[in-house]
């Protein structure tokens, strides 16, 4: 008979792994049913931790790397500080990488990573094309993007984000609304969304993507000349600063923002809200999903077996102001 594994544990318990492994390492509030649930699946299981990697302790480097696209982007900056905040709890360090949107620099710092035998890696850059993580020796979780086989992906409900962002403009009274991405591909939810609701109203779908590793000088003006040479009368944008983008273009060009131009962004980070308080968005839960990153990845350091790789995507709300 095989060895138990966390998710056997999770599965008698009737809860996540993430769940059991809070209750293993007694992290954060849970209630006394989940945990008598946990105490009692692990006895009747025989279910106990990697001997090995505890044996071990002593060897671990307390340190997990954080690669990020970019910490210019509010949403990365904001995300950064709550993975930070979550490791510490747990007494982890973080190390920064920001890969500046590029697949060579991300394979290098995933290189360098564990050349230095850090415990694990939290990932939520755009590249598709790094073969690294799919070679990796040590634990890794994604977060928003589908790294390599076997990879958890943490992520918010981005279908709903786009169904929400999309139905708002047209219920607006938009009918000629673009979106505007990044990359543009079957598996951008927010972008299939949008293609759906379109489709539901008898409207052409319009998208543009002007590339991630496009410097921000370049996608502003790529930005605005497509704008100016495709009318619309709503924009969706995958993310705030792009947004922004269309919201200064509306006032460079004399467009009135509501009346001539509709606009919804992405993120909800809140420095950007501080910023820009009356942007309408769709906001993704950013600390829940750092909280989520750290938790999901604690589990897979101490159980090197597990292999659950799907979270259920967490809520998402939008966030209505004068730009919409």
């Amino acid at each position: 008979m095989s060895r138990p594994k966390l998710q056997d544990v999770a599965a008698h318990a009737g809860v996540s792994v993430t769940t059991v492994s809070r209750v293993l390492n007694n992290r954060g509030y849970l209630s006394d049913d989940i945990r008598r649930r946990v105490d009692d699946a692990v006895t009747a299981l025989g279910y106990r931790p990697n001997e090995i990697a505890r044996s071990l302790i002593g060897q671990r480097s307390t340190l997990v790397g954080l690669i990020v696209p970019t910490v210019a982007d509010p949403f990365f900056g904001e995300l950064a500080t709550h993975v930070e905040g979550a490791l510490a709890e747990s007494g982890y360090k973080m190390l920064l990488c920001d890969c500046h949107d590029t697949p060579e620099r991300e394979e290098r710092y995933l290189d360098l990573l564990q050349g230095n035998r850090v415990d694990g890696i939290i990932s939520s850059t755009h590249n598709r094309d790094v073969a690294g993580y799919g070679r990796a020796d040590l634990p890794i979780v994604a977060i928003d993007r589908r790294l390599s086989e076997g990879i958890p992906t943490v992520h918010s409900d981005n279908r709903t984000g786009g169904l929400l962002a999309a139905e708002h403009l047209i219920s607006r009274g938009s009918r000629s609304p673009v979106h505007i991405t990044a990359t543009d591909h079957p598996g951008n939810a927010r972008a299939a969304a949008y293609r759906e609701v379109m489709d539901r109203h008898g409207l052409e779908p319009r998208v543009m993507a002007y590339g991630y590793d496009t410097p921000v000088d370049r996608r502003r003006a790529a930005i605005e000349t497509w704008l100016t040479l495709n009318p619309a009368d709503g924009v969706f944008a995958s993310d705030d600063l792009t947004a922004l983008m269309a919201l200064d273009w509306a006032r460079k060009t004399g467009r009135r923002v509501p009346d001539d131009l509709r606009i919804v962004g992405y993120d909800g980070a809140a420095a950007l809200r501080m910023a820009v308080p009356g942007l309408t968005t769709v906001r993704q839960p950013i600390e829940r999903m750092a909280a989520r990153a750290v938790d999901l990845l604690r589990a897979r350091m101490a159980d090197a077996t597990l292999t659950e790789v799907e979270e259920e995507p967490l809520p998402v709300e939008l966030l209505q102001g004068w730009t919409s």
